[in-house]
């Protein structure tokens, strides 16, 4: 939910130019997008944006990304926008990640106060707020910048990361999935997946604290985790360790049991039984 100031009228030729930008796909827009709206007649684009600004017809939400304020917002300008579009706007490329993705493929109940995102450029700033919106933007190397789909919501589309990318980024970065505890509890419902993309994606992502991590817990799981050619697919994993001793929680303290087959310290208690350190 956010609250702007009560807005004013409009001339005509800023009526129009908001007109055109959403009625062209552009309620998130730039200021170039505004300035060829508006036309080279018109006094400096960039103040009159600054003014729709403060009168609550457009809202700033990155560095020269502008939203037109919708007219169902009423008179007071309240309304309240999909997050998960604007957030999708404040880095290209992006993608919608980590816990918002997983709560949004349903296999958690629990809303994340925060929207995740994660990107490959450098972004102006990675945490903020965004039409009263927590967000945070999680830079990426290319190569783990994959498994994009493109959804729609009420207010127009946004990407966001498909189920078995979501699966293998909750794996790499369990802190920004609401921690192990979280993603050991998600495993079981999360599907459908296909272990097959799975497969490719952690190939693609080449951590070796993934595969220990995920075999440990689908051997821990047991039968509550459907896994197609399991006991082919665990020694395909467990080929592909690499040396070292992984945290099961990355943000944990070093200390706790190591399970030797998977090579992963178990330094977070409640996850997995004490049997599995051996």
């Amino acid at each position: 939910m956010a609250r702007t100031k009560k807005r004013g009228g409009l001339s005509s030729e800023v009526a129009n130019a908001l007109s055109l930008l959403s009625s062209s796909g552009l309620s998130l827009f730039t200021l170039r997008d505004f300035a060829s709206a508006i036309g080279s007649g018109s006094q400096r684009p960039s103040k009159l944006l600054h003014e729709l600004q403060r009168s609550g017809w457009v809202a700033r939400v990155a560095r020269e990304k502008y939203l037109v304020v919708p007219l169902e917002a009423g008179p007071d300008s309240v309304w309240t926008e999909d997050a998960l579009v604007v957030v999708g706007h404040l880095a290209e490329p992006s993608a919608i990640a980590y816990w918002t993705a997983c709560h949004y493929w349903n296999w958690t109940e629990q809303p994340p106060r925060t929207v995740f995102a994660q990107t490959t450029r450098r972004v102006w700033r990675s945490a903020g707020q965004a039409l009263g919106v927590a967000y945070r933007l999680v830079r990426v190397t290319p190569r783990k910048f994959f498994g994009v789909v493109q959804r729609t919501s009420s207010r127009g589309a946004f990407p966001i990361t498909d189920r078995e990318k979501t699966l293998v980024d909750a794996l790499d970065r369990p802190d920004l999935c609401g921690g192990i505890r979280q993603v050991a509890e998600m495993l079981p419902v999360a599907e459908p997946v296909s272990w097959d993309t799975v497969d490719r994606y952690l190939d693609k992502t080449g951590s070796g604290a993934i595969y220990k991590r995920l075999g440990l817990l689908v051997e821990t799981l047991g039968s509550r985790l459907t896994v197609s050619r399991r006991t082919r697919r665990l020694e395909a994993w467990r080929s592909k360790l690499t040396g070292g001793i992984a945290p099961l929680e990355p943000a944990g303290a070093a200390a706790g049991p190591v399970n030797g087959r998977w090579r992963v310290r178990l330094n977070v208690g409640g996850v997995i039984p004490e049997v599995a350190a051996r």
